[in-house]
């Protein structure tokens, strides 16, 4: 058995709690002062082909547009399966005519690379890959060629600082699964030819459903290009050789659910309310920013993410870097995370903080504009008093 310190004593257990312990990850949490009675309005029971729920997605698709302040000539439509669904449609829509260059630094991204390779079988493809907590080197991204890429890992609390990278003058397409960014990061839609994202991230909305937007390089290739391989239903964008206008205008391509569509527009009411998107990035900065000056104060824990540059303001994640904690195996180590976690959760203080299943183990914690800069705040104390716990059991246990 590993020879560690004598215990020391437990921190007081604090006396503040959050009003919120929802730190999920996805779906996220619904903003504050957010209820049912919100929902009245939705047309329930209603067909979703006439015009007056159709009126309602277009409306909610006209808001998106305005909040993010997209180009007049990007188009933005609903469309179903979640951002999953809606990197798969623009991966099996767009891809073939040129060279892919895939980006993986975490669990996502690496779903993409097996689309592309396995599933597509495209064979003209370069996986440029990091390690959780670092990024490929951007680089050596060639955008002559189709680039996918997450701007924000979800599982790694790693981001691309910005779109430098991208050329302006790029000859492939830019397919960007956005869906922990959009509407908490500065995204350059010049630089963005598809993006995706899903309601239940930064704005606490309902699953289910995604986003897809696309630049007029785009819906160009759509209309040029035929793929090789079959497409369902459910992926078509494009019909004899011209883009479903009606999808971008508030038709759907499957039933929604009215339901979460005026939750969707409950959630970009929000956003308006708290200053729109400005308002929506700033409350995630100070959220990511207290943590921030919360990890630098305190040795047992660090960013997952290795280069304060590309540090995520939505999903922190976080390693146990004590270094007894870190002489244990790798199998008692993750156990050591998931003990914290499942504290915290029996004490009602944090729920879902566990990194993920495939992550390096730790804690993520999600910091989005929908969670109250006072309920970061409160939680701090407690990802202390859990440690100092489960350090005392563990030295207690040697």
């Amino acid at each position: 058995m590993i020879f560690l310190e004598p215990a020391v004593t437990p921190l007081s257990k604090p006396t503040r709690r959050p009003d919120n312990p929802r730190f999920s990850s996805g779906p996220c949490t619904k903003h504050k002062g957010w209820s049912l009675a919100a929902l009245d309005g939705a047309l329930l029971g209603r067909n979703h082909r006439q015009a007056d729920t159709k009126g309602r997605i277009a409306a909610a698709l006209k808001q998106t547009r305005s909040l993010l302040g997209l180009p007049e000539d990007y188009r933005v439509a609903l469309v179903p399966a979640s951002d999953t669904g809606a990197v798969e449609m623009a991966l099996w829509n767009l891809l073939g005519p040129r060279g892919v260059d895939v980006l993986a630094w975490e669990a996502f991204s690496a779903d993409w690379v097996t689309d592309i390779v396995d599933e597509l079988k495209l064979t003209d493809v370069r996986v440029l890959k990091a390690p959780f907590g670092e990024l490929p080197d951007l680089a050596q991204v060639d955008c002559d060629r189709d680039v996918v890429f997450a701007w924000n890992g979800t599982t790694s609390g790693v981001r691309v600082p910005n779109a430098d990278w991208i050329a302006a003058d790029r000859e492939g397409l830019t397919i960007c699964d956005g869906t922990s960014a959009v509407f908490a990061q500065d995204m350059d839609w010049s630089k963005l030819d598809v993006t995706t994202y899903s309601w239940q991230k930064v704005l606490g909305g309902e699953a289910q459903h995604g986003m897809l937007i696309l630049s007029p390089r785009a819906v160009e290739r759509l209309e040029a290009y035929t793929p090789p391989w079959p497409l369902p239903k459910l992926f078509r964008l494009a019909k004899n050789g011209k883009l479903m206008e009606s999808v971008f205008e508030g038709a759907t391509i499957n039933t929604p659910s009215l339901l979460c569509i005026e939750d969707y527009l409950v959630a970009l009411s929000f956003v308006e309310r708290i200053g729109g998107l400005d308002g929506a990035m700033a409350r995630a900065d100070a959220n990511a920013r207290t943590i921030a000056d919360w990890v630098a104060n305190t040795p047992w824990v660090d960013f997952l993410a290795v280069d304060p540059a590309t540090r995520s303001n939505t999903s922190i994640c976080l390693k146990v870097v004590d270094p007894e904690v870190g002489a244990l195996s790798a199998d008692d180590r993750a156990a050591f995370a998931k003990r914290i976690a499942k504290r915290l959760e029996k004490e009602g203080v944090a729920f879902d903080v566990a990194s993920y299943r495939s992550a390096p183990p730790g804690l993520r914690i999600w910091t989005g504009a929908t969670v109250e800069h006072a309920d970061v705040e409160a939680l701090l104390p407690w990802l202390d008093w859990a440690f100092a716990c489960e350090k005392e059991a563990l030295t207690g246990a040697a």
